[in-house]
């Protein structure tokens, strides 16, 4: 059995209103990110993202998405971008207005530039607000984004996505919750 199908079954699952959040290493860095783990999800996230290249940079969303990109960078021998929740105010910063399934809130978008191929690489999918959000004001600069790669979808909008942006959407791990518990609809290894 994989280590993330594992993971994934054992992660607790917590209400947040109406939301069922799971909380697991790769999303939360809760209750620790293993390196076997993480080499595992980064590996096969690899392959997807060889398809596309070449590419730029690997651009990844604060915070969970840059254990991922970090690893995914060294591997690749690529550069990559975090799009921040702070406020720098450098020349060219692009706000981002997201929302999700439980918060709302501002990202930044730093150091990417017009004409630029990029690949996005993150966590977790799960009502897109932050995907979209992300993706729409990369298209409004410029940029070309090739492909997102997710460590796990937990949504119903990967379709969606993909058709809106043209861009394809895969992910390594698909679940989805029910009644309090996890299923796992597929899941790639390493």
């Amino acid at each position: 059995m994989s280590l993330l199908r594992k993971s994934i079954e054992e992660a607790p699952i917590i209400k947040k209103g109406d939301y069922n959040y799971v909380i697991h290493p790769i999303t939360d860095g809760v209750p620790e990110i293993k390196p076997d783990l993480l080499s595992e999800v980064v590996t096969a996230m690899e392959k997807h993202l060889a398809k596309e290249q070449p590419f730029d940079r690997i651009v990844t969303i604060e915070a969970m998405g840059i254990p991922l990109a970090t690893l995914l960078s060294v591997k690749m021998d690529t550069p990559f971008t975090i799009i921040r929740k702070r406020e720098y105010g450098l020349p060219g910063e692009i706000s981002v207005q997201q929302t999700t399934g439980y918060s709302k809130s501002t990202l930044f978008i730093n150091g990417v530039k017009k004409g630029e191929k990029v690949v996005i690489v993150d966590d977790v999918l799960s009502t897109g607000g932050t995907l979209k959000a992300v993706l729409s004001s990369l298209k409004k600069m410029g940029v070309i984004v090739k492909a997102v790669v997710i460590a796990i979808n937990k949504g119903e909008t990967m379709e969606e996505i993909q058709k809106t942006f043209n861009v394809p959407v895969t992910a390594i791990a698909d679940i989805t919750v029910v009644d309090g518990r996890v299923h796992i609809n597929s899941c790639e290894t390493g």
